[in-house]
């Protein structure tokens, strides 16, 4: 439990920041009256329908993250239980990077690496992900002429903080610990 402002752990100050940046998006006028409805599954959303893996390919995303990135129905239960989480936009981010990876286009690189900036890197961005300043001012300086590792930094200090946090809490989820039965 998160007790005083001084002694928060680290997963209490990011959850605070989590509140704070959703209740900020709430706040705005919404342009429409669509733009009102807040969806709500009572139910977790359910992976992509792909080939369910074998046990054992299974019981290897406990001990490795890139096996189960690799995989997409490992991909889509983990995405999935991130989002019922509220704790997606880590694994949001590290897609956006492979993607950006793929661009042969300069002009389509800057365009996208601007999109990856606003939406993940730059202070109060809308899915705002946890790196240090080190990292944020590398990867600034990267984009000033953006190349395919221009996220490189960035990328692996997510994957990092997914690999000791986000895994652990997977592997004991009942996503997971439905998947090894």
């Amino acid at each position: 439990m998160c007790k005083g402002l001084a002694a928060l752990p680290h997963s209490c100050l990011e959850r605070a920041k989590e509140i704070k940046i959703k209740l900020g998006i709430l706040l705005q006028k919404p342009d429409s009256a669509g733009d009102l409805v807040i969806p709500y599954n009572e139910k977790p959303e359910k992976p992509a329908k792909t080939q369910k893996p074998s046990l054992d390919e299974a019981l290897q995303w406990r001990d490795s993250l890139d096996k189960l990135l690799q995989n997409n129905y490992g991909l889509a239960s983990f995405k999935s239980f991130l989002k019922s989480e509220f704790s997606e936009e880590n694994l949001e981010f590290w897609i956006a990077c492979e993607d950006y990876k793929k661009i042969k286009s300069p002009a389509k690189m800057a365009e996208k690496a601007k999109q990856i900036y606003e939406e993940f890197i730059q202070t109060e961005a809308p899915k705002e992900v946890n790196i240090d300043h080190f990292t944020k001012d590398i990867t600034m300086k990267n984009l000033v002429e953006p190349s395919l590792s221009s996220f490189d930094m960035a990328q692996k200090r997510i994957h990092s903080l997914m690999e000791k946090d986000s895994l652990p809490r997977f592997v004991r989820s009942e996503f997971y610990q439905e998947l090894i039965k």
